[in-house]
């Protein structure tokens, strides 16, 4: 890569997406401008591949120089090549007995196979899940069933239940210290995802498998599962909308938020610069 190559990492909701999920025209011709450059471009997602990678391609992000970053860095995949390049699950030993003891408490939680979210129950909150992901669900017959695969995540979701979900966290994910971690990617979602994985490790492993020097690393997010992102890269642009407390986690923050170009605004101050053509 040559020397002024830029990368951006940008989340998806509240951060490159409006809130109709949108890519706003101002931003998606700042991200035009930016792949004509050379610059590359990664959408950094908490949701699955398929969901990830069917917004890429509406927003034309499948081009050489784009990437997509599901599960909050559990999957790293090459949409223009239409391969995974980097790859960690949980064990369905460990999976397992995660899902099946959520089921015990009366929580709601899924996996996911390559298509779709799998859950045994059909409830409200798969579809407040469903209604804001882009993905297709399927009701399974059992935990088996739950998961075809080693699962790259399993993800609870609480609409009125915080405190449950966060016993849970507690005593059953806090044990597995080492083998799993759990964070709230939104005030509704627990992650549960592999040690070691995170937006944060995605950002390096991305610009040392590129050879892209880590100082030119933008990383554009909103939410709590963006921080190590936002830690990661050089720039660490938070949005003006982004959750309370989330600017000390970045150096910068927009002016713009993410109905009115944010994007664009981060894209135009730290990729195009003069001299980078």
């Amino acid at each position: 890569m040559g020397k002024h190559t830029k990368i951006l990492f940008t989340d998806l909701d509240g951060t490159l997406l409006n809130d109709q999920k949108e890519v706003t025209a101002g931003n998606q011709a700042a991200i035009d401008r930016a792949l004509e450059q050379g610059h590359k471009i990664v959408v950094t997602t908490g949701r699955p591949l398929a969901s990830g990678v069917h917004i890429a391609e509406r927003i034309g992000l499948t081009r050489e120089g784009c990437y997509v970053i599901a599960f909050n860095g559990g999957q790293i995949y090459d949409p223009f090549h239409k391969k995974t390049i980097y790859g960690k699950t949980i064990s369905t030993e460990v999976a397992k007995p995660l899902f099946q003891e959520a089921l015990n408490r009366g929580l709601h939680v899924q996996s996911y196979s390559d298509t779709s979210v799998l859950a045994m129950e059909d409830r409200p909150e798969l579809h407040y899940y469903i209604d804001r992901s882009t993905i297709s669900y399927e009701i399974v017959p059992d935990v088996d069933a739950a998961f075809p695969f080693d699962p790259y995540k399993i993800l609870l979701v609480g609409l009125d239940n915080r405190p449950d979900l966060e016993k849970y966290q507690r005593e059953c994910v806090d044990p597995l210290k080492g083998t799993v971690r759990s964070f709230f990617s939104t005030e509704y979602y627990l992650e549960v995802a592999p040690e070691g994985v995170s937006k944060g490790f995605a950002v390096k492993w991305m610009c040392d498998h590129l050879g892209i020097p880590l100082e030119n690393s933008v990383a554009a997010g909103d939410a709590p599962n963006d921080v190590e992102m936002l830690q990661a890269a050089y720039v660490g642009a938070v949005m003006c909308n982004a959750y309370e407390g989330m600017a000390e986690y970045g150096n910068y923050v927009t002016e713009r938020d993410n109905n009115h170009d944010g994007v664009a605004e981060i894209i135009e101050r730290f990729l195009l610069k003069k001299g980078d053509e």
